[in-house]
């Protein structure tokens, strides 16, 4: 258990300052934030076509509402966590890209929702916008990737070899 704890700091505190750097952010994050805001404008299209997503912004053309998806709401710190929980835990490496892919759908189709509630959320109420967004969301999605995890533990294969013995 130990091991695990000290492998997860270890790979969060990696990927995480990986993530800062400013090469990372213009090469992955940035484009990831705004093809983020294209599927969700995308989506939300078919029910409302005045919404328009242009860059990581995404606004209604009707009553100039907007929201800006910046660094912290693109799904990308839940998947940071969950990887490295996934890569501390010993498990076989088919496993983990198993785990990490679902866990990418989960995490990813859980910040669409995310995205879509807030954009309709604050053209109603800017003050429920707020908390939504800082308390309820933010939490959601992290129980998100614990939830993965778990039910990714839940599903690992059972080690074959038979317990042995100790002596008393």
């Amino acid at each position: 258990m130990i091991r695990f704890l000290i492998l997860f700091l270890l790979a969060q505190a990696v990927l995480f300052g990986l993530e800062m750097l400013q090469a990372v952010q213009q090469q992955v994050i940035l484009p990831w934030t705004a093809l983020i805001a294209d599927i969700s404008g995308w989506f939300m299209s078919f029910f409302d076509t005045n919404v328009i997503a242009s860059g990581k912004v995404i606004s209604h053309s009707l009553n100039g509402f907007a929201v800006s998806i910046e660094p912290g709401c693109n799904g990308v710190e839940a998947m940071i966590v969950l990887l490295a929980a996934i890569a501390a835990f010993p498990a076989p490496w088919l496993y983990k890209l198993k785990g990490l892919a679902w866990g990418f759908v989960a995490i990813q189709g859980m910040n669409l929702l995310r995205i879509i509630s807030l954009f309709y959320l604050g053209q109603w109420s800017r003050e429920l916008f707020d908390w939504a967004h800082l308390y309820i969301w933010q939490a959601l999605i992290m129980l998100d990737a614990l939830v993965v995890f778990l039910i990714w533990i839940r599903y690992l294969p059972l080690d074959d070899k038979p317990l042995t013995e100790q002596p008393a």
